[in-house]
């Protein structure tokens, strides 16, 4: 039995269920660059705790790394949460919940993504140049990284909204 093709806000000819397919498949392409990103970061974090030196950090140091392995396990364990959903509820007709539950998961996994760069790079410079000068790079890139990955996209979806495109 065909399905009925719709056409949709964006122009594309398309049955829900192919909508829900493409969105599921774009997500995943969108995960499996946020993953990739926090499995590296994840690593050196976890390779840290075994060099001689990392007996040299001082309280804070030592806070901020526990905080930002923490960040990157989170982030791991939000990222990757769509695929033991799809494996748990494939082929119970639930693909639009996954859509939703996955894009909830993946906001989620890449805000936790964002704590852990920050929270690793102030644990870096704190650690070779010095507290003040960790905190003012770490602020500024926190500046970069909203403004890149949150203002930019809001402020672009409100422009389009409003030409009613």
């Amino acid at each position: 039995m065909a399905q009925a093709q719709e056409s949709g806000s964006d122009g594309r000819d398309e049955s829900e269920a192919d909508r829900l397919d493409r969105n599921y498949g774009e997500l995943l392409q969108e995960l499996r660059v946020a993953e990739t990103g926090v499995q590296i970061l994840f690593a050196f974090m976890l390779s840290i705790a075994f060099q001689q030196r990392f007996q040299t950090l001082d309280d804070l140091q030592r806070t901020i790394y526990v905080i930002t392995l923490l960040f990157c396990t989170l982030s791991i364990a939000l990222l990757v949460a769509p695929v033991a959903f799809h494996r748990l509820t494939f082929r119970q007709g639930l693909k639009d919940e996954l859509v939703k539950i996955t894009n909830r998961l993946a906001l989620a996994g890449t805000s936790f993504l964002l704590l852990a760069v920050l929270s690793g790079v102030l644990l870096i410079f704190d650690y070779v140049v010095g507290r003040g000068f960790a905190a003012v790079v770490t602020t500024v890139l926190a500046v970069l990284f909203i403004s890149l990955w949150v203002v930019l996209p809001l402020s672009r979806r409100r422009e389009e909204s409003h030409s009613g495109g």
